[in-house]
């Protein structure tokens, strides 16, 4: 288990790609005004132990070092000790939607990333809960088991996407019978299942069939509508732009809706609510009600309770690339210039 002292100094590594480009219109610089003093043949013989790679590798180690002093200032560290604690809590699944029509941008950035906020910021306000997480389109798909890790959560929720499944449509029945194979504790009494969605199912009477099979394993789920009723297109985007727009058989722009109706009868027959999910706080705080009004069910969680610092590692190497920067001169030097590492002619 890795963890992250300073991560604020990440923003230092920004200096890198400036210090590059510098570099390049520095070089780019220089052989102008070169051309105008004299030609390529008289540049060699007035400084004939001038190095263009050489200056090229000691701005690598520059780099280099800068990049390792950078990491050694966000000190990170590993875990040496593993100890075993009591806590209390539920075991939370959340079945995210990342079929094609979660691209919609009728709620900003679109659907898919507001879906993502949400389930961050909820698991910000957990204490001691498990966590799980599915991805589902046509098919679903475990992201995440049931786990009280809650920043490889977030990292696996950060990647997901709409081109991870390659089976489209929504199909939340998929998702459901596969979040009741989650619950590994068959003491634990509160489960939890939040789907969200914005509520296009293509799975018919399935989903309720689902849900009814959820009851009865002791699953309340919950459904968080993302999107709006009025709808919206579906962009087609390359490197961020949009192209085109999702049309139909008949060559139609399609228009996806928000169908609350859908999922509030999923939430009803699921003995959970539904929840708006356009203003994130009003949801995040009705959830973390709901879930305070549950008992909590005792249970053994390993967590490292001794870290150790790695920061010096990372400084040592930063310290010898800065060290290997200085002594390496711009010049060409006469014993290199027999072994002709660099492939640099050489003209006396």
């Amino acid at each position: 288990m890795i963890q992250l002292d300073e991560k604020i100094h990440f923003y230092l590594l920004a200096i890198l790609p400036i210090m590059v480009l510098v570099f390049l219109l520095l070089q780019l610089w220089k052989v102008k005004v070169q051309k105008q003093f004299a030609d390529k043949k008289l540049l060699r013989r007035l400084a004939p132990n001038r190095s263009i790679l050489k200056s090229s590798l000691k701005m690598i180690f520059l780099l280099a070092g800068l990049f390792f002093l950078i990491i050694g200032l966000v000190n990170p560290k590993i875990g040496t000790k593993l100890e075993t604690v009591k806590r209390e809590g539920v075991d939370i699944v959340f079945a995210v939607d990342v079929s094609k029509s979660m691209l919609a941008e009728d709620i900003a950035p679109n659907r898919l990333e507001k879906s993502k906020r949400l389930v961050s910021e909820i698991i910000n306000q957990l204490a001691s809960d498990r966590i799980g997480i599915i991805a589902y389109a046509g098919q679903a798909y475990p992201q995440l088991p049931i786990t009280t890790d809650y920043g490889a959560a977030k990292m696996f929720l950060q990647g997901m996407n709409t081109n991870m499944l390659s089976s489209q449509g929504t199909a939340i029945n998929a998702a459901i019978d596969l979040a009741s194979t989650y619950y590994d504790d068959a003491e634990q009494t509160n489960r939890v299942l939040f789907v969200i969605s914005d509520g296009e199912d293509h799975s018919e009477g399935s989903t309720l069939k689902a849900v009814e099979n959820a009851v009865e394993n002791g699953i309340r789920v919950f459904t968080i509508g993302v999107g709006k009723t009025k709808g919206a297109p579906i962009p087609i985007k390359r490197s961020g732009v949009v192209e085109s727009l999702k049309k139909d058989a008949e060559g139609e722009v399609v228009i996806t809706k928000l169908n609350e109706s859908v999922l509030a009868e999923i939430a009803y027959e699921g003995n959970g609510e539904y929840i708006d999910g356009t203003n994130t706080d009003d949801a995040v705080d009705f959830i973390k009600e709901e879930l305070n009004k549950m008992d909590k069910k005792e249970f053994e969680a390993k967590q490292f309770a001794e870290y150790k610092d790695q920061f010096q590692w990372f400084l040592g190497i930063g310290l010898l690339f800065l060290f290997l920067d200085v002594f390496i001169l711009d010049r060409k030097t006469q014993w290199l210039k027999k072994l002709n590492l660099f492939n640099e002619e050489y003209h006396g």
